[in-house]
């Protein structure tokens, strides 16, 4: 999807959403420098400024990383392999078996890890203020966490989505986006998050379809590995629950001080599950697209969803992925903050731990952990096995709504004018420069492969790419309504898989 700036509306919104942007920065900033965010007042605020920014940056490879090797993924590599060699080094490993499932995997808990570091940064204490604000732009900016959204949404998530769909293979060739790779498939095999495998073969088994993997059923010592991690990420996901619920009951986490402990943890739970029906909605509108309209059941909402975001123009389903990134990432937050342990000088640690381990409960890193398989995983994995039973929840059509709602205030459309300038400055051009369209890929020896989808697999809805995956381009044909559909919302209709996919289940270490 591209933003036209010759449209006097796009253009005010553009204005109008830098100028919030440039704001935002400034306010939190200037929060950090007076020693009003938790990180800067407990250490430093140079530390607190060296990892909000790193951590900003690092979210644009790991957002943009994850655009460019599912991109690149039904692609030939041999195409690139002299014009891009650090690109091609990394998808020669994600290309084999079902590497770039775990990549997938590991790079969650990344995302999620991240926005907790930014959280720790430059969210404000409670109370803070800053050079006289009036109270309604302290409400509004830091009571609310506005700024600390607009931020990471448009610096570090948005802007480097449009370019890295477009520009895949300028994008990752870089060694900061090697280091990534490996960091998330470090993750992976640490078997921290393998608990997502164990509900994945769950909801296979309820749903009585067969996970598919590139790679050999596991055996001997491989099969006892695996297992060993996912009993051991399942005690991590408890011992997780109980320290937070533990904080919670006791009232200690960064939660606002007004709220009583059973409220806050009915929050906490209550923002998971939307944070989950985020997550979710993407696969099920992805999978409800390859089936016919007349096979979408008779639910009135399923109907009324499908209606809303497959019906004008087409601009709804770019809007809804614009408005969901930042409902996701404002969960995110709120979650940081409800989850986010904080003991009064003096008092006892969690359960009688050490110092050390009391200062990982701090961090945030457990509630991280939390809603990347409980909020975030386990949901999409429900979604690719049931899409129709999760489009018929009314509360997928009122997060729609809220989705294109918050899109259509245009309060993110600065993303697309960092990610003109981003892409000035580094000389990005589109990968078809390089190899070619799918179309001229298909009649030589380098056609491109089929993405894998179905249970387990969670293929998300495009958000910024002009190509169409290949479940979509087949309908063209057949349904003339769809070929109206991905005309309107993409620029140049293509047949490469370009969508953006979650943690395969099943696969081995």
């Amino acid at each position: 999807m591209t933003m036209n700036f010759k449209d006097p509306v796009n253009l005010f919104k553009a204005v109008y959403s830098v100028g919030l942007l440039i704001f935002s920065v400034i306010y939190i900033m200037g929060m950090i420098g007076v020693s009003e965010t938790k990180l800067s007042g407990d250490v430093s605020p140079a530390l607190a400024y060296f990892a909000i920014w790193g951590a900003v940056l690092w979210l644009t490879m790991v957002e943009g990383g994850q655009a460019s090797l599912v991109g690149l993924d039904p692609v030939n590599r041999e195409l690139y392999k002299d014009s891009h060699p650090i690109a091609y080094k990394i998808a020669e490993v994600s290309n084999q078996g079902d590497n770039l499932d775990r990549y997938l995997l590991g790079r969650q808990f990344m995302v999620v890890a991240i926005v907790f570091i930014v959280n720790m940064s430059g969210a404000p204490n409670e109370g803070a203020e800053l050079w006289g604000f009036p109270d309604v732009v302290t409400d509004i900016f830091l009571g609310s966490g506005l700024a600390m959204i607009l931020f990471t949404c448009m610096v570090g998530q948005l802007n480097t989505q449009v370019n890295a769909s477009h520009c895949m293979l300028d994008y990752i060739d870089n060694y900061f986006g090697y280091f990534t790779f490996w960091v998330a498939m470090a993750i992976e095999f640490s078997g921290l998050l393998h608990a997502s495998y164990v509900v994945a073969m769950i909801v296979s088994w309820l749903a009585g379809k067969k996970i598919e993997s590139k790679e050999p059923p596991r055996e001997g010592f491989q099969l006892a590995f695996f297992w060993a991690r996912c009993l051991l990420s399942i005690f991590i996901l408890a011992m997780c629950f109980a320290v937070t619920l533990s904080a919670l009951f006791n009232d200690q986490t960064t939660m606002w001080q007004d709220v009583p402990p059973e409220a806050a943890i009915v929050v906490f739970f209550i923002l998971l599950c939307v944070v989950g029906m985020l997550e979710g909605m993407q696969i099920a509108f992805f999978a409800v697209a390859k089936i016919p309209e007349a096979e979408r059941g008779e639910s009135l909402f399923a109907k009324k969803t499908c209606s809303l975001l497959f019906t004008g123009e087409g601009t709804n389903l770019p809007g809804f992925m614009i408005g969901r990134q930042l409902c996701v990432v404002s969960c995110m937050f709120f979650v940081a903050r409800v989850t986010s342990v904080s003991l009064d000088e003096g008092e006892e640690n969690i359960y009688g731990v050490s110092d050390s381990m009391q200062e990982l409960f701090n961090t945030g890193l457990l509630g991280a952990h939390i809603v990347t398989i409980v909020g975030s995983i386990s949901w999409q994995l429900v979604a690719s096995a049931f899409p129709l039973a999760f489009l018929a929840n009314p509360a997928t059509y009122y997060l729609l709504r809220l989705c294109l709602f918050l899109e259509s205030t245009g309060i993110c459309t600065g993303a697309w004018v960092l990610a003109a300038i981003h892409k000035k400055i580094c000389g990005f051009k589109r990968d078809e420069e390089y190899i070619g369209t799918a179309e001229e890929r298909a009649k030589t020896a380098f056609k491109d492969e089929s993405a894998q989808v179905g249970v387990g697999h969670m293929i998300k809805l495009p958000g910024f790419v002009e190509n169409a995956p290949p479940a979509l381009l087949e309908l063209l044909e057949k349904n003339p309504n769809v070929s109206q559909y991905i005309n309107s919302v993409i620029d140049d209709v293509e047949s490469a898989a370009k969508s953006e996919s979650g943690a395969a289940v099943g696969a081995e270490p």
